[in-house]
């Protein structure tokens, strides 16, 4: 007996993205791990601390509390009016409960924004290197990415002038991420300044400000939001949530505090496609952000001591150009002086295949700068131990020391 089966088409808009490269590149790692071979994965963008006790016991008490029912769309009153505190003790900024809609993840929370926001052929400014889904999330709403770049010369940051020439009458929005995956550079207020001053030129141009790494900060400095400038503020977006600050990347909550009539519109959008998000995660988040914030400073410390020892080690390694990133957890190291070298067995031609090297030869898992929009240069996280970082490093100066 013969089976037919329907002919089934994949949809235009999910055939033309592509897959997340760091995403493989983990999955890459887990595969060579199940093989029995010892790879150190510095592929993956997370902390490596478990979640705070006080916020694991929060989430206990919500589920022996019974918060089992379908929580509101944009999320439980008590936690958006938590955001609205932190946004106004730690960054001056005045929003209401109406302006926060809470998503599963700061990755949602972004692309609410651009499914309600972007039409077909509107523009929107990357600036590159960028986070990988950016890039895919503007392709998904209809829009068109137009990237501007900043290598390592500039510390990976753009300048008033290279925006100011990508504008367009088209220009819709601007991502902007500050500390930065996956260079980990910072905009100091004076550098957001000479941005903002380019985009109180164009009022129809939304600015959507990337802060998911905002407590992983490195430069002495007080954190500096797109938000808090009076030229643009009516017109930004900000996304944040636990993730990466309270170490919660599984609990899956990020928002977005945006002008009350997008609130709206990412409201309405998320209504139809996840209603609210866990009703469990939301009341540890709360509790993240009510709670003490001594934890939070405790792994901005380790982050900080690991950034030291790996760009230390790295700068020993002959070939790799390597600045400080001053947050996030994250080197993106120039190794474009590797390209035409071979082993005798592989051959360097560009910076995936540096990446595959290092996972084949060193078993050390990083990611192609390619996928950000910078080839010649990988991303390696250290969100992991320092004793980590150290045979990574090991392993990584060994098998560049074999290209010729």
């Amino acid at each position: 007996m013969q089976i037919f089966y329907p002919m089934i088409t994949i949809s235009n808009r999910v055939q033309a993205l592509s897959p997340s490269q760091t995403l493989a590149m983990s999955q890459k790692s887990a595969e060579l791990k199940a093989q029995g071979i010892d790879v150190i994965n510095l592929s993956v963008g997370e902390p490596d601390f478990p979640t705070p006790l006080h916020i694991k016991e929060a989430g206990i008490k919500a589920i022996n509390d019974n918060f089992s029912f379908y929580s509101p769309v944009p999320g439980y009153l008590s936690l958006r009016q938590a955001i609205c505190n932190k946004l106004k003790t730690e960054n001056g900024l005045n929003y209401t409960p109406e302006q926060i809609v809470v998503g599963n993840g700061a990755k949602h929370a972004i692309a609410n924004v651009l499914q309600a926001t972007i039409n077909p052929d509107d523009e929107v400014i990357i600036p590159c290197p960028s986070w990988v889904s950016y890039t895919e999330m503007v392709k998904l709403a209809g829009g068109k990415n137009i990237f501007v770049s900043a290598g390592i010369e500039q510390d990976f940051k753009i300048l008033p002038q290279q925006l100011e020439a990508v504008i367009t009458p088209k220009t819709k929005a601007i991502i902007l991420c500050s500390p930065s995956n996956p260079t980990g550079s910072v905009y100091n207020k004076e550098e957001l300044q000479a941005l903002v001053n380019v985009l109180a030129k164009y009022p129809d141009v939304l600015i959507i400000s990337d802060e998911i790494y905002e407590h992983i900060n490195y430069t002495g400095q007080e954190y500096v939001s797109m938000a808090t400038f009076p030229e643009i503020s009516d017109r930004t977006v900000v996304i944040n949530g636990v993730s990466k600050a309270y170490a919660m990347t599984g609990w899956r909550i990020g928002y977005c505090a945006a002008p009350i009539a997008i609130a709206k519109a990412v409201t309405k959008l998320q209504g139809q496609v996840t209603s609210g998000v866990s009703s469990i995660a939301q009341k540890a988040a709360e509790a993240a952000y009510t709670g003490s914030q001594n934890c939070v400073e405790e792994m901005r410390k380790a982050f900080l001591r690991r950034r030291n020892l790996v760009v230390s080690l790295a700068r020993q390694i002959p070939g790799l150009e390597v600045n400080e990133p001053e947050g996030a957890f994250y080197l993106f190291p120039k190794v474009s002086s590797y390209f035409g070298k071979t082993d005798g067995k592989t051959k360097i031609e560009n910076s995936s295949d540096l990446a595959m090297y290092l996972l084949n030869e060193a078993h050390v898992a990083t990611v192609d700068g390619g996928a950000f929009g910078a080839p010649g240069y990988i991303r390696l996280s250290y969100a992991t131990s320092d004793d980590n970082i150290r045979r990574a490093m090991e392993r990584i100066s060994s098998a560049l020391s074999k290209l010729q």
